[in-house]
């Protein structure tokens, strides 16, 4: 565990700091970049190698917008509920965005059929899509620029 820990706190916690540290300058200035290094592993459970070997299945299921009362324990940081907050104005808008997109999500019951489905399959795959919208968002991902694909995500989850 203190492994994992150290890998957090280098690789959420840091780029977490490390953008809190630069945003106010970036903001100040009204420029600025900001690049996230990610692992293009993550898309392929390199877990799901590491295990085979031992008869043990992996398999990845990734759920859109699932009907729950997930809005009820959001946390939005207290800091961007200052109204000085440069984030205040666009933080007002996301409980009633993600309301709108849970209008339209899909039945908590989803999850649980397609973690069923998967682990009752002789051959499992990898990889499970649960919900129309993520199903949406992959294939937009495939057809779409990244341009494209960005406005559209941010138009349906900030903007609204």
């Amino acid at each position: 565990m203190e492994e994992v820990k150290d890998q957090y706190e280098t690789n959420i916690f840091g780029v977490i700091r490390t953008t809190q540290a630069v945003l106010p300058i970036m903001r100040h200035q009204k420029s600025g970049i900001i690049v996230n290094i990610s692992s293009g592993a993550g898309r392929f459970g390199p877990m799901a190698y590491e295990l085979e070997p031992f008869g043990i299945k992996v398999i990845l299921v990734e759920p859109g917008v699932i009907k729950t009362n997930f809005p009820k324990g959001m946390v939005i940081a207290r800091k961007s509920q200052n109204p000085n907050s440069p984030y205040f104005q666009i933080m007002q808008k996301i409980p009633a965005s993600f309301e709108q997109m849970l209008e339209n999500g899909s039945a908590v019951d989803l999850v649980a059929k397609v973690v069923l489905t998967a682990v009752k399959s002789e051959n499992p795959s990898l990889r499970y899509l649960a919900g129309k919208d993520v199903e949406m968002w992959i294939e937009g991902k495939k057809t779409m620029s990244d341009d494209e694909f960005y406005k559209m995500m941010k138009q349906n989850m900030v903007t609204k």
